[in-house]
């Protein structure tokens, strides 16, 4: 096969209006599964790839490595890279495997169904607190921001006292400018210091909480335990893992909802009907910007029909990717009413959100609890009053104005 040298194209992925998705990374798509662009940031350029089957061939394939980025300037969308690099979302097995069997003790299907009451009460705590200070509310404070959050922080045992400054340093690091690199390289610094802080005294006097859970876990035959740094950083991963994809999607899902009423009245009548919906919904809301963390070809491959050279930068789209017609019919519809497909949200293969069965129980908590207490719901002003985050790179409403 003859393989053409391909157009190389600048993408910002900047694109920030509302929740529309992003015109560039669509026409990226339409013109073929795999492109090759630059980045804002970053020493090279980088393949992208955009089908569903192609992402899936990188994210399973032991020859595009996550560990291979560590220590290079990798192509990327923040002026400061926000994984540390013995994160375990820049880890290959075995030693990835090491680190995910530790932390996927925190999120069996058991220990998030015995969590699940917790997220209730809550939610339902913070649902009242804005039903008795009155419409019109903002849903972001009242319900987005504060329940991730809070669940993540209780989960690691974190003082009330330091909760407020952790999710101040978590925001920073998201930031995109070219000017914050400065204080987002600190906010990880201190950080990871914090958590390096609690580890030890996790191990000498362990509690219930996840961390304690963490720096006790029985260790393999064979295996070392995890240090108090890989702990400390696992913890980092899990903060921000804990301000994102749900703080984003709670806003997201319920402007989605708000802005195609007569779906949102279906679900208000039938709230036990949301579960299912709610995977289209994660499917079809675009939460984020562009695309995450790349990986290195360790040698030539080729994937959709392109040649990827041994040491290229090579990103994913999961967001592209969810927009598949091949795998999606009809893909730019919500449709509450399709089948349940795997989507990829909450990523694919061996970097799998892990906590993702916890994100998903938040958001239905969240959501069938405001379609259970506020069946009348509405925004309380016109959607293109809407401010929305254009500073990060996740897409969600700075404030969302509701009223019932």
């Amino acid at each position: 096969m003859a393989f053409q040298e391909p157009t190389v194209l600048e993408c910002p992925f900047d694109f920030a209006e509302a929740l529309e998705f992003d015109p560039e990374l669509d026409a990226l798509a339409r013109r073929g599964p795999v492109s090759r662009i630059r980045l804002p940031y970053g020493e090279a350029e980088a393949w992208l790839v955009t089908s569903f089957a192609g992402v899936r061939q990188v994210t399973c394939d032991p020859r595009f490595s996550r560990a291979a980025i560590v220590g290079r300037d990798y192509p990327r969308m923040t002026p400061e890279p926000i994984v540390s690099p013995e994160s375990i979302n820049v880890t290959d097995p075995p030693h990835a495997t090491r680190l995910r069997h530790v932390a996927a003790q925190a999120f069996t299907r058991d220990r998030v169904a015995a969590m699940r009451p917790a997220v209730d009460r809550v939610v339902d705590g913070l649902l009242t607190a804005m039903a008795e200070a009155g419409p019109p509310a903002d849903l972001v404070t009242h319900l987005s921001v504060p329940l991730p959050h809070l669940t993540i922080c209780e989960l690691l045992a974190v003082p009330e006292a330091d909760r407020d400054e952790l999710r101040d340093r978590t925001m920073r690091l998201l930031a995109t400018s070219a000017d914050a690199r400065q204080t987002a390289a600190e906010a990880k610094a201190s950080l990871r210091a914090y958590f390096a802080g609690l580890v030890p005294e996790r191990r000498r006097a362990p509690g219930e909480d996840l961390l304690s859970t963490l720096a006790t876990a029985p260790v393999p035959e064979g295996e070392e335990p995890l240090s108090d740094d890989e702990l400390a950083v696992l913890a980092v991963t899990l903060i921000l893992s804990g301000n994102d994809t749900a703080t984003c999607q709670i806003s997201d899902i319920a402007y989605v909802l708000l802005t195609h009423p007569e779906q949102h009245a279906a679900l208000a009548r039938d709230p036990g009907r949301f579960p299912g919906a709610l995977e289209e919904l994660l499917r079809f809301i675009p939460f984020r910007k562009g695309v995450g963390i790349p990986r290195i070809a360790l040698e030539d491959a080729e994937i959709e029909g392109t040649l990827i050279s041994a040491g290229d930068y090579v990103h994913v789209s999961y967001l592209a990717a969810n927009r598949d017609p091949v795998v999606f019919p009809d893909p730019h519809r919500l449709d509450l009413e399709r089948p349940v497909r795997p989507h990829m949200t909450f990523g694919w293969g061996g970097h799998h959100c892990l906590a993702a069965p916890l994100a998903r129980a938040e958001l239905d908590s969240a959501v069938s609890g405001l379609l259970t207490r506020f069946p009348t719901l509405r925004l309380a002003v016109a959607p293109e009053e809407i401010e929305w985050d254009t500073g990060t790179i996740r897409r969600f409403p700075v404030r969302l104005p509701v009223t019932w």
